[in-house]
């Protein structure tokens, strides 16, 4: 089993997501570099059916997962469009044990597991900027929900783009957990870019 055919199917959503990212006057300067060092150096014992790959992508997607549900957070009290409310409340949701799921996968291979907190100190594809986290607190109404909604679907083409660069490295993503977890990132925020391109459209204009 490999991650291939979804990233296939997730492509041209990630082209057009990464297309609405790159028109943000905000994205200037983003550094999208992977990672940032993250607790003890990572050893990966002889013999282990795992990468250092694998080990980065569950370190670095519980960041990016830990900082979307901040930005859902956030909806929950600037917005009240309540087609937005009720996909900022799955996200939520679903990432938190998402988390959980990904923490109790590195401890069970004796890899250091960073807390919700670690978002403050990772630059990863996709994540926002101090500045546009600002920029959404302040926001109310409609200019609020356009930035969430353009902020959400820039930071799911990251997690896209972190799964896709995932099975591009050499014997990453094979083990079996990793590998269902990875696919299922794909799946689940494609869904969610198509819903949120969607409510884009229905807002009013500016």
């Amino acid at each position: 089993m490999t991650g291939r055919p979804l990233i296939a199917l997730a492509a041209s959503l990630l082209v057009s997501a990464s297309s609405v990212a790159s028109a943000q006057g905000g994205m200037a300067g983003m550094d999208h570099s992977k990672h940032h060092k993250m607790g003890p150096e990572i050893v990966i014992p002889a013999g282990a059916i795992y990468t250092k790959a694998d080990v980065e992508f569950m370190q670095g997607m519980i960041a990016h997962h830990a900082q979307a549900i901040v930005m859902a957070k956030i909806a929950e009290k600037n917005s009240t469009n309540q087609q937005l409310l009720n996909l900022s409340r799955k996200i939520d949701q679903s990432q938190v044990p998402e988390i959980e799921i990904m923490q109790d996968w590195l401890r069970r291979h004796n890899q250091f597991a960073p807390d919700t907190s670690s978002w403050h100190d990772m630059v990863m594809d996709g994540m926002l900027t101090k500045d546009e986290l600002k920029a959404m607190e302040a926001a109310k109404g409609a200019d609020f929900d356009r930035l969430f909604l353009d902020g959400m679907i820039k930071h799911h083409a990251g997690a896209i783009k972190m799964v896709d660069d995932l099975f591009k490295s050499p014997g990453a993503g094979q083990e079996v957990d990793t590998n269902v977890f990875a696919n299922d990132v794909v799946v689940a925020q494609s869904a969610e870019i198509a819903i949120m391109k969607r409510l884009l459209k229905q807002l009013p204009p500016k």
